[in-house]
């Protein structure tokens, strides 16, 4: 008489374990976006400096520090101003912040314009945006996105 009262109960407790991960595993995925505005020049040298906001759809809301350093050929200074910028999905926001490696191409004489996806492990960010400047040439290096304190 145990085994028959024990063997649905092992059923349905397999049953509602397996539901209750599979909704775990759908609802650990977060999507979040970026609105930034980014103002740099560059002389073989490369350096940005901007601010920006994450949105995330579980309701978090940053304000976050924008630094872009690299080399190349390059020359020019610029302005993006209203930018934009998707991630790939994460588990955890945490998995935003830090170094993006970034490569790029430039040529652009009073409206400026970019887009680029820059990669972190996993995550990735795609950019866009459009501003105002002289910028010429190709350089490689990083863009480091971190929380406003």
């Amino acid at each position: 008489m145990r085994l028959r009262t024990f063997a649905p109960m092992a059923i349905l407790a397999i049953a509602v374990a397996g539901g209750w991960s599979g909704n775990a595993a759908a609802a650990g995925k977060i999507d979040c976006k970026l609105k930034f505005n980014l103002r740099g020049w560059s002389a073989l040298y490369k350096h940005a400096e901007g601010q920006g906001v994450v949105s995330c759809d579980n309701g978090r809301i940053f304000n976050v520090n924008i630094v872009a350093v690299g080399g190349g050929l390059t020359v020019g200074k610029y302005h993006v101003d209203n930018g934009t910028g998707k991630f790939s999905e994460v588990s955890n926001t945490s998995e935003l912040w830090g170094d993006y490696a970034q490569g790029e191409a430039n040529a652009g004489v009073v409206k400026s314009g970019t887009a680029q996806v820059l990669t972190k492990g996993t995550a990735t960010l795609a950019l866009a945006g459009a501003g105002e400047g002289v910028d010429i040439g190709i350089s490689f290096g990083k863009f480091t996105l971190t929380p406003a304190h």
